[in-house]
């Protein structure tokens, strides 16, 4: 009779780690090292937003919409594991929220927080002093950048990968 080992039980499926593929798309689609804690650096630098010029531009005139599409779009892949087909709505309660912050000055406060959330989904580097800092001396750089991260999974549905 062969001696058989026993498996240790599971109690919850294992995390996904990066560069896994969830749901059909890839959270760093542009393969960036991963540093000892499993975490990356952006895809795009924070100046490389007039390389989107479409995007920048929306982002330097509607700056509500752009943050309201980003918000949508990150919720939609948090939620359904796929991109919204709408590709985000422009009159979202986060554009209205900005545009209500904004007029005191304060709309890098929701940005600081759309910021964040989408670090933790691509596991980027970083922190909310550095977000917050980020939002408030740059918000349309910002915007941008958090913009493309976004289109960069939407995008590996697609492709497939």
């Amino acid at each position: 009779m062969a001696y058989q080992m026993q498996q240790p039980y599971q109690s919850q499926q294992p995390m996904p780690t990066m560069g896994m593929q969830i749901g059909g798309g890839n959270r760093n689609a542009l393969g960036k090292p991963l540093d000892s804690n499993g975490k990356r650096e952006w895809s795009h630098g924070l100046c490389g937003c007039f390389e989107d010029f479409g995007t920048c531009c929306y982002a330097f005139w509607c700056p509500c919409i752009v943050h309201g599409k980003n918000t949508q779009r990150l919720g939609y892949l948090n939620s359904n594991g796929r991109p919204d087909g709408d590709g985000g709505s422009c009159c979202s309660g986060s554009c209205f929220g900005y545009c209500l912050l904004a007029s005191c000055g304060l709309q890098w406060i929701l940005q600081c927080s759309a910021r964040g959330d989408t670090r933790q989904r691509y596991g980027i580097d970083g922190g909310g002093c550095g977000d917050c800092c980020t939002t408030f001396c740059c918000s349309l750089c910002d915007l941008v950048q958090v913009s493309r991260e976004i289109e960069l999974e939407e995008k590996s549905f697609q492709r497939g990968y």
